[in-house]
């Protein structure tokens, strides 16, 4: 598949960073998802995040799975390492390259699909393990590139367009990685820029395991009124997603409310989903109080927004397994290959 690019001249008067770089610069290929999807909200937040933190893009690597949501590294960080793995294994080839080069700065792009579904594995021994990596789901509750079928995160009791009933119960992947080990637990929703870019800043400047989930509507297949994923009934039920049966040009959904408030986030077919952003007093550095405010709000049919946990003292994968601070890509020979002496006195050293 090719994608258009976008023009390469930049207006002279744009605003740059410390580095003297554009927004711009961290721009990829034009999206060719469907127009107002949420990952697209998303891929503007990444960009925004790192312009702001002056991060040079060729010191950045971003990595995913399979999915609308994997593909999305296509569009922000063009100037980036990137690589695009299988369905699910995301998280293993990025503790791989880490271990390689603990240099860069990773960004593990996941869905509800990729992740709690045929990844569930990979997901949780790479928060356990603490790799040093922001890893964002883009968590839409539907396959959208399979016809919107029910996702590991759809909850039990929807039923899809066809009117086929979920009896599965759902997945939720902020209590997971809480109870995996991540350092960094929060959760979001694409329409809400000012807080998602202040999290993905906090997120990738986190040393060791940063997860966000954030809620991300699917405007092809996420709105009939037999889903609890559709927003008609998160308004007068619990956290939902949209499902939309026709697709036409939509503006970007937004939403600015105060930490500790519900609020209603008007769609596309004039229904809501309510969020409610954590409170100013909640203690992130409480992990029981994280699990406990998760399960509440959910009983009230809100979606907690806002970072839920941060470890007060983090470490990552590198200091579990006492590596050299040199990246192991930087090591020639006779570092990696010390010879006979030195491997018999280790040997004795561990018999």
């Amino acid at each position: 598949m090719t994608y258009l690019q976008k023009p390469k001249l930049h207006h002279p008067a744009l605003p740059k960073n410390k580095l003297g770089f554009t927004r711009r610069d961290y721009e990829g290929a034009i999206s060719t998802l469907c127009a107002g999807c949420g990952h697209d909200s998303i891929s503007a937040a990444i960009i925004q995040a790192c312009f702001e933190l002056d991060l040079p893009p060729h010191r950045i690597a971003k990595l995913s799975g399979i999915g609308c949501s994997s593909k999305t590294p296509t569009y922000f960080l063009g100037a980036s390492h990137g690589f695009n793995s299988v369905h699910g294994r995301m998280p293993s080839v990025l503790t791989g390259a880490n271990l390689a080069n603990r240099e860069l700065v990773y960004l593990g792009v996941s869905g509800d699909g990729d992740s709690a579904s045929i990844g569930l594995g990979q997901f949780a021994h790479a928060l356990r393990r603490g790799v040093n990596m922001m890893y964002i789901v883009e968590n839409n509750g539907v396959y959208g590139l399979t016809k919107g079928q029910f996702s590991a995160t759809a909850d039990a009791g929807s039923t899809s367009k066809r009117g086929a009933e979920n009896r599965d119960s759902p997945i939720d992947l902020v209590a997971m990685a809480l109870q995996l080990g991540a350092t960094f637990v929060a959760r979001s929703f694409s329409g809400d820029k000012q807080q998602l870019v202040p999290l993905l800043k906090a997120a990738i400047l986190h040393e060791g395991a940063a997860f966000i989930d954030c809620i991300s509507p699917c405007v092809a297949f996420n709105n009939h009124p037999g889903s609890t994923k559709s927003f008609d009934y998160v308004r007068a039920h619990n956290a939902a997603l949209n499902r939309l049966d026709i697709m036409i040009d939509r503006e970007e959904i937004t939403a600015e409310y105060a930490p500790g408030e519900t609020h209603p986030v008007a769609l596309h077919d004039g229904s809501r989903i309510m969020l409610r952003k954590v409170a100013v007093e909640h203690d992130v550095h409480d992990k029981l109080a994280a699990m406990s405010i998760l399960q509440q709000r959910h009983a009230a049919g809100e979606i907690v927004t806002g970072l839920l946990y941060l470890a007060e003292k983090p470490d990552d994968l590198h200091a579990h397994l006492n590596t050299i601070d040199r990246p192991f890509n930087a090591l020639a020979e006779p570092d990696l290959c010390p010879g006979s002496g030195p491997l018999a006195k280790f040997n004795a050293a561990n018999r």
